[in-house]
């Protein structure tokens, strides 16, 4: 009886260079989340499919996220060869990653995004799963410097609105933004946002959101008091 492993190879073929190469990706029957944290850190029982998010060239260096559709224009291209794959290392991340191996797949992934002036609600996505990756470590000083480049980033998308036509909601925004103001200990901050999510819990459908908003809310009250 054939044993099914719980990472299978995925073809790609870079955007950059065209290059084809192959990546793990995590098996779903494999994926179980047992639990989050309040800014939606995962916890996964065995297998971690936030280490296989971001795809990367061997040949180029070009990183790429699991949900981007990338075209890349030639102006994109020529300044992604000039700033990354002109200084590139032949490498490959396409095996087995360890943590460590998964955060420098999202920094190079983060990169190139600004590189390619990306929405700030997409790098704000890398920055919040590299600052996960880093509290799996316990190295609480890292994790807090991308907790608060993601927050700069989401900060950002809100005031420009680019999160409209991703799968991050306006209400999602800007929980995010307070829980992590909350969490990198900017508490004014933290309550002007989370006040604005629960000022829409009469016109959302994302209770759930609304719900965290007021634990954040509450948390900081009794931190106050006490």
């Amino acid at each position: 009886m054939t044993t099914i492993e719980p990472l299978y190879d995925k073809k790609c073929i870079c955007p950059l260079c065209s290059s084809n190469f192959t990546t793990k990706k995590l098996r779903s029957r494999f994926i179980k989340a047992k639990g989050f944290d309040s800014d939606f850190f995962p916890y996964y029982e065995d297998h971690n499919p936030l280490l296989y998010y971001v795809n990367v060239c061997p040949t180029c260096g070009f990183a790429f996220a699991d949900q981007e559709d990338v075209h890349l224009k030639e102006a994109e291209k020529a300044i992604l060869t000039e700033k990354i794959s002109s200084h590139w290392r032949p490498q490959t991340f396409g095996e087995s990653r360890t943590i460590r191996d998964s955060i420098k797949t999202y920094k190079l992934a983060a990169y190139a995004g600004i590189l390619r002036s990306e929405k700030h609600i997409l790098i704000a996505g890398l920055y919040i799963r590299i600052a996960w990756l880093y509290r799996m470590l316990d190295e609480i000083q890292q994790e807090n410097r991308f907790m608060q480049l993601a927050l700069s980033e989401y900060e950002l998308s809100y005031s420009t609105g680019d999160f409209r036509g991703t799968q991050v909601s306006e209400i999602k925004t800007l929980y995010l933004a307070g829980e992590l103001s909350r969490r990198t200990t900017k508490t004014e901050e933290a309550v002007k946002y989370f006040s604005k999510v629960i000022e829409q819990q009469s016109r959302t459908i994302e209770t759930n959101i609304i719900t965290l908003a007021k634990d954040g809310w509450h948390k900081i009250r009794d931190l106050q008091k006490a």
